[in-house]
This record gives C-alpha cells, sequence and structure tokens, in this order.
C-alpha cells in the first residue's frame, strides 16, 4: 500500500534522527573511561615474596599476580607498565596497553635466586620509577600517573631505605599494597634452575638451623604510602579490588566513581538505530519486489 510505504520510510527518518541525539535515561551507570591513565606496577621480586602465608598457605607473589590483572582488568584501556626490584630496580616491561603482554610477563615474575640475595632495600626501584614517571609526564603531560607498589616492607639491607619521595606531582594516584601475615611465613629456595619454583622437593631458605619466616611489615608500607601520597592497603585472598580502587583513584580526574563506574545514563539510541535497521530491510525488500514485479511489465511493453 502506498500510504504503508510512505509511512515506514517516515518512520526510518524520523528513528534516525531521534538516534543522531543520542537519547537516554538517567540514574544508569558507564563504564569509567581510562584510555588516558599510565599504570606503573612497582613489584617486589626479593626472595620474602614468596613466603607461604597467601590464602592458604600460597606463595605472597600469587596474590601479587592476581591483584595486577584484577587492577588492568578494571582500567581497560590504560597503559600499564611493569618495574620489579630485588637488589635493584629493573623495567620489566615499559608503558603498553598489551594487557596479553602484561599477562605474559606477570606470569612469569620470580624471586631473585637465593644464591645471589645479600640484603635488599624495599624502595630498590626509586631510581627506575622516577625515570619512567619523568618520561612518561614529558610525553604526555595531561595523562594521569598511577604508581601500585606491591610488596611486603620487609627490609633486609642493613642500610636504611631512601625515601620514596617522588615530588613535583609525578605521582597522581595508585595504592601501596602489602602481602603477609605477622606471623610470617616459609620461603622456598630458588635456585635458578628451570621449574624450580614451588616444587615439592624444593628445599626452604633457611636461618640457622631451621626454616626461615619472613613477616609482613605494615609500619614500612605505610611509610612508603607516606611518601608516595597514595593510601595503604592490606591484600589478602579473596579481597575485591573495587574497593581498593575506589581509594587509589587519581584526584587529579574530575570523576565520581561508584563501584568501580561512573554515575551517568543508560543510552537509548541503539534501540532507535535498530529500529531504524529493521525498516530498512523491510523497505529494501518491498523495492527489490516492486523491481522484480516492473521488469515482466517492461517485457511485454516492448515490440
Amino acid at each position: 500500500m502506498p500510504g504503508f510505504s510512505w509511512l515506514r520510510r517516515g518512520l526510518l527518518v524520523a528513528f534516525l534522527l531521534i538516534a543522531l541525539l543520542r537519547p537516554g535515561l538517567p540514574d544508569g551507570s558507564a563504564q569509567a573511561a581510562t584510555s588516558d591513565l599510565n599504570v606503573f606496577f612497582v613489584v617486589d621480586t626479593t626472595t620474602s615474596m614468596v613466603a607461604e602465608d597467601y590464602g592458604n598457605g600460597r606463595p605472597r607473589l600469587e596474590g601479587v599476580r592476581d591483584d595486577i590483572m584484577a587492577i588492568a582488568e578494571e582500567l581497560p584501556g590504560a597503559r600499564f607498565s611493569v618495574i620489579t626490584f630485588d637488589t635493584k630496580g629493573h623495567v620489566r616491561m615499559p608503558l603498553t596497553t598489551d594487557t596479553l603482554a602484561l599477562e605474559t610477563i606477570t606470569s612469569v615474575l620470580e624471586p631473585q635466586v637465593t644464591g645471589y640475595a645479600k640484603g635488599s632495600s624495599i624502595t630498590a626501584a626509586r631510581q627506575a620509577l622516577a625515570e619512567r614517571l619523568n618520561a612518561a609526564r614529558t610525553s604526555h603531560p595531561d595523562r594521569p600517573r598511577l604508581v601500585f607498589y606491591l610488596g611486603d616492607g620487609e627490609q633486609t639491607s642493613s642500610a636504611a631505605p631512601e625515601p620514596l619521595h617522588m615530588g613535583n606531582g609525578l605521582v597522581d594516584g595508585g595504592a601501596v599494597l602489602g602481602y603477609g601475615t605477622p606471623a610470617g611465613g616459609r620461603m622456598k629456595e630458588n635456585t635458578g634452575l628451570e621449574s624450580n619454583g614451588g616444587a615439592q622437593d624444593t628445599p626452604y631458605v633457611q636461618d640457622g638451623s631451621r626454616d626461615a619466616l619472613s613477616m609482613i611489615d605494615e609500619g614500612r608500607l605505610r611509610e612508603i604510602a607516606s611518601q608516595l601520597g597514595v593510601p595503604y592497603v592490606h591484600r589478602a585472598a579473596g579481597d575485591p579490588s573495587h574497593e581498593m580502587l575506589q581509594q587509589a583513584r587519581p584526584g587529579s580526574l574530575d570523576r565520581a566513581w561508584d563501584a568501580g563506574s561512573l554515575s551517568g545514563r543508560t543510552e537509548l539510541y541503539w534501540v532507535l538505530a535498530a529500529g531504524a535497521f529493521v525498516l530498512a530491510l523491510v523497505e529494501a525488500a518491498a523495492l527489490i519486489r516492486r523491481f522484480r514485479e516492473l521488469r515482466p511489465a517492461v517485457g511485454r511493453a516492448q515490440p
């Protein structure tokens, strides 16, 4: 019917015009845009990080791995860098949006070979971190920089740790995440041999005639948090990441985080766009049918 065809076309145009206005309902939520964040993970890989007091006797590094990937999942599109430290700091991965590379680097984190461990400082990554933060600010001065320090706070160097003050607004947010318990845990040696870590027959680090114990030092971790200007959060197996990330949000971001999301609205333009698409399909089918009906008529009209 001609009248119905014009009605259908009118609705198609109306749907497209209204969809361009992006209508929506208030009180919905939209995931926070995080593509403008530079996130630095500073990871303690000293021997104490394999102390078996995370969860049900798991090494602390397993908690570190879990938390790094949980943070990455909560900050889609952000750029991530990994810096580890034992006797000194090492940049294991420069800033990248490649979360597969982050997962790979994280999965192979191992402590320093036990035979080479001669005492370490909890701020051994200070210079490497400062250099990376300065470089990030130089290349993208408007992009907030988050620092997540993951460790147990155990200082085994005889020298006092250097302050981890970055200064000059280099750190916009982040958190110091602590692993371990006051009771402590035993640590398996890392001999440097392939597939050594966690093997049943791997010996434990010794303290004289008994197994050595490593205990978390939350006092030192809180000092580092104060120096960086970020909160301290103790992490245990099963702890959710939402609350920690709410505390760690960068103050320079003008966003209202609510359980990992921005308050906003529910978009409805896609409903109108889908309706327009269906009407366009119907219109196309009608045109094809009319074209087929016209072809025989044209053929009969020819002499």
